[in-house]
């Protein structure tokens, strides 16, 4: 088959995608998003030159590049993913760091401020800015940072005087990488060793590379300490991102012929979780640990339980498997998922209403919602609340489940993670989509 022709679509407002057909094929996501951001940072603090392929092209990861100029880094792209950064950070910001809708990115620099001594001003967009930063502003407070912000810091943009900081033992309340990483990552410039300890294991993203990048760092448990020092520039290879995957695993769920194959995915700890839920929910699906490969095929779903357990594995993947969800046979219960209720958007919130404009009978609770499936999607407008999962959501499921059109409101949001994805959806699944009216 043909695939039909796609205009650039990565910019416009609203999308609207005509399907619903099959969703076959193989590609590549974007580089992981969440080891993009923290290979520059970590490359921009190295001393020598750290070269990194493979790096996200979204805008929240370009938010991050301009950040570390900010600082006195050379950047250099190359384009199609390779980036040179020339460390180590040589004085204070000369500018204020915008960091665009990037909840991780906003939190992993603050953590790198603390310890530069200087002023540093840190904001984002209006969806960003409403997000909560005193997770972060609470423990680096501790370490001897003087943070402001809106609300007492609870809001950016935040002001960050850092320097002379101390090592400091932390246990967050909320299992929380970002947190993990802010902490961390000031502790490389803290007098004596820094500790996190979390209530339930996250990814490990920050601990790995930073000893890729000549950290001491240890790892006992769900005990995680890095002693003071200095990082050395290496060579970073991101692979795939399988937050990304998780919508073309979905897409082939929910299609009536469905068969779809993601290579180079990252094979980690704490990533492919949204795997084994599907597994559990009757998916035929597998994923090869050792070269990043999913392979995933339509099959018949039925319901499962989410609580606070599984939730620290999948918390970028909850709309997606909520629209799995939907389809499946019996009613899927998720609990102890309050945090995201302060994502990119109220995600609980948003999803919960993607849902109905499909037709699917929900019920929104205070940490989470109960899902009533088996139903028969119909084509929907959905106001991804500039949310890039939720709009993704939207579209897969208007590409493969929903016979009609289906309008995504500000589609524009996508930019933030994966700029070329309505040109895969038409790609895999032969959609028809264009600019929404």
């Amino acid at each position: 088959m043909t695939s039909p022709a796609v205009p650039d679509l990565d910019a416009v407002s609203s999308l609207q995608v005509t399907g619903a057909g099959p969703a076959r094929g193989s590609l590549q996501v974007p580089g992981d998003k969440s080891i993009s951001h923290r290979a520059v940072l970590m490359g921009a603090m190295a001393h020598g030159p750290t070269v990194i392929t493979g790096l996200s092209r979204g805008q929240d990861v370009t938010h991050t590049l301009r950040a570390v100029e900010r600082f006195g880094v050379s950047v250099t792209d190359a384009g199609e993913g390779r980036v040179r950064l020339e460390g180590p950070i040589r004085h204070e910001p000369d500018d204020v760091l915008d960091h665009g809708n990037a909840g991780t990115g906003i939190r992993l620099t603050a953590g790198v401020c603390a310890g530069i001594s200087g002023v540093s001003v840190l904001t984002g967009d209006q969806y960003l800015r409403r997000r909560p930063m005193d997770r972060i502003a609470e423990p680096l407070r501790s370490m001897g940072a003087t943070i402001d912000g809106r609300e007492n810091g609870r809001l950016a943009p935040l002001v960050i005087r850092g320097g002379s900081l101390t090592g400091i033992t932390y246990a967050p309340k909320v299992a929380s990488a970002q947190v993990k990483s802010a902490l961390l990552l000031a502790g490389l410039s803290a007098k004596g060793r820094t500790t996190v300890e979390e209530v339930h294991p996250t990814r490990a993203h920050t601990e790995e590379m930073l000893i890729q990048f000549g950290a001491r760092v240890s790892v006992d448990g769900q005990r995680v300490t890095v002693e003071p020092g200095e990082l050395t520039g290496t060579d970073i290879a991101v692979p795939g991102d399988p937050s990304q995957a998780a919508f073309w695993a979905v897409a082939a769920l929910l299609a009536d012929q469905g068969e779809v194959t993601v290579e180079t995915l990252y094979p980690g700890f704490g990533r492919s979780d949204f795997v084994g839920v599907l597994k559990r929910m009757g998916a035929d699906i597998d994923f090869d640990l050792t070269t990043g490969t999913l392979v995933v095929r339509a099959s018949q779903l039925h319901a499962v339980e989410l609580t606070a357990e599984d939730i620290p594995g999948i918390v970028d993947e909850v709309p997606v498997l909520a629209m799995a969800a939907a389809v499946a046979e019996g009613t899927t219960v998720i609990s102890g998922a309050g945090d995201l209720r302060a994502k990119e958007s109220d995600r609980i919130s948003s999803t919960a209403a993607m849902l109905r404009a499909f037709g699917v009978r929900v019920t929104e609770t205070e940490d989470g919602m109960v899902v009533e499936g088996a139903a028969r999607l119909r084509p929907a407008r959905v106001d991804s609340h500039g949310d890039h999962r939720i709009a993704m959501t939207a579209a897969v499921a208007g590409a493969c489940a929903a016979d009609g059109t289906t309008v995504i409101d500000g589609w524009d949001s996508v930019a933030t993670s994966y700029p070329a994805f309505a040109a895969d959806l038409v790609r895999l699944t032969g959609a028809v989509a264009e600019p929404g009216a």
